[in-house]
């Protein structure tokens, strides 16, 4: 199979993955933790809250990685993604920017409650204009049922996605999971693991 041929399958992957198993579905569970250890097709991880999680790939897993990205990458057109906190004039702190690639424009689209910090939203839209502002840069974006304003000052984390390997997923390793399905057994089903490159924790 060409080279070519392979990353487009694996967008397309990236994509359909990407789009499964949103955090509302029933006996679903977010997870944001570090691989404790690896037995079999188990990963054991320590979630933030100290809870000790069983989590299982299902067939065919999409593995995602987080890497460090700047400001300067990010262009009017592209669709991204802010965990922030609302500010008294209607815009919105960003403590997190995360790019996502093309394959994957669209997913999550919109302005909603999150649970990364309490009184957090997260914003998925499309990027109208950047400007320089007091505190920081300004992304103008725009979701399909309205508009933002993202304040993005120097503490920000800029991350974008790239295709993950598993073989980089190791104890130590911080992960994401965005939807894991709660088994009968206890453990916890996912299509999708995101992890950090490099060391680094998936801001989300």
């Amino acid at each position: 199979m060409s080279g070519m041929i392979q990353r487009s399958l694996a967008a397309l992957s990236f994509a359909l993955v990407c789009a499964a198993w949103p955090a509302s579905a029933q006996e679903t569970v977010r997870i944001r933790g570090t691989v404790e250890r690896i037995e079999g097709p188990v990963y054991v991880v320590k979630n933030r809250d100290g809870a000790e999680l069983k989590l299982t790939v299902t067939d065919n897993p999409l593995f995602v990685a987080i890497v460090k990205s700047t400001m300067a990458d990010i262009k009017p057109g592209l669709f991204v993604g802010s965990t922030g906190v609302m500010q008294p004039d209607g815009s919105q702190k960003a403590i997190e920017v995360h790019i996502f690639p093309e394959s994957m424009r669209g997913t999550g689209e919109g302005h909603y409650d999150w649970d990364l910090k309490p009184q957090t939203k997260m914003t998925n839209a499309n990027v109208e204009q950047t400007v320089a502002g007091v505190e920081g840069q300004i992304l103008s974006v725009k979701y399909k049922d309205g508009e933002k304003k993202l304040l993005v000052t120097p503490e920000t984390a800029v991350v974008t996605y790239v295709i993950g390997i598993k073989d980089e997923i190791k104890p130590g390793t911080k992960v994401f999971v965005a939807a894991a399905k709660k088994q009968p057994d206890g453990t916890l089903l996912t299509p999708r693991i995101t992890y950090g490159k490099d060391g680094l924790t998936p801001p989300m």
